[in-house]
């Protein structure tokens, strides 16, 4: 009996015990606070697509955009590609890199794809290596450092904006980038809510967009290696 008093008051033989209730109260503010912490996260996450979904919505194409040293386009759609060989025709720049063709892709299959001259196309260089968005940023660098071009209007659908314009920044820290927005559909005004396809191309990229920050943390430098940028030349 006294013993079962001593541990009702939370001693045992001279050592201390937890009160009777302590540790399952303890273990519901601990479990409160998870739910806080993945709440809030949700709520961060869910702001920050609205906020990225509506900034890429208000991209437009620039009417005129200025004369720059050279222009990029990452492959990706035909209208990418019609958008900036326009740009090139325009005078809008020097040169012109296509960055991430099919390996298998000839220059004479991108030639009559985009219905382009020979003269306008010996202006155009081909990039087969790059895989991926980082590979574009990596070709695109070697590209712009060869041949030490100081601004550069880089071409991508408007939902691919920020992720191309973050990845191409790492690298080409003596350049400067003008973005060109290729918008196929308008989604401005909330038009994005009532697109399911639209809604899932603007999350998906949301979130590559996410990982691409997260690898921010750590230095990204092009690598020595991988196919050289394939240079025009006159058939």
């Amino acid at each position: 009996m006294g013993q079962n008093a001593l541990a009702a008051s939370g001693t045992v033989s001279g050592s201390k015990i937890y009160p009777a209730g302590l540790k399952p109260r303890r273990r519901s503010i601990f479990l409160r606070r998870i739910l806080f912490i993945l709440v809030a996260a949700a709520f961060i996450f869910t702001g920050g697509f609205a906020l990225f979904a509506t900034h890429v919505s208000r991209l437009t194409t620039p009417a005129n955009p200025a004369k720059a040293d050279a222009i990029i386009v990452l492959t990706g759609g035909q209208s990418r590609l019609d958008a900036a060989l326009d740009l090139l025709k325009a005078g809008k720049g020097e040169r012109l890199l296509i960055s991430g063709v099919h390996p298998s892709a000839t220059r004479r299959q991108l030639q009559l794809a985009t219905r382009s001259d020979k003269s306008l196309f010996n202006r155009v260089d081909i990039d087969r290596a790059a895989l991926d968005t980082i590979g574009n940023a990596e070709e695109s660098a070697k590209w712009v450092e060869s041949h030490d071009y100081a601004r550069v209007i880089l071409v991508t659908n408007n939902y691919h904006m920020p992720r191309s314009m973050l990845e191409m920044g790492r690298l080409l820290r003596k350049a400067s980038l003008e973005p060109y927005p290729v918008v196929n559909s308008k989604l401005g005004e909330g038009r994005w809510l009532t697109k399911p396809e639209a809604f899932r191309v603007l999350f998906t990229e949301y979130n590559k967009y996410l990982l691409a920050l997260a690898r921010g943390i750590v230095p990204v430098k092009p690598t020595s290696d991988g196919m050289v940028v394939v240079q025009a030349a006159a058939e």
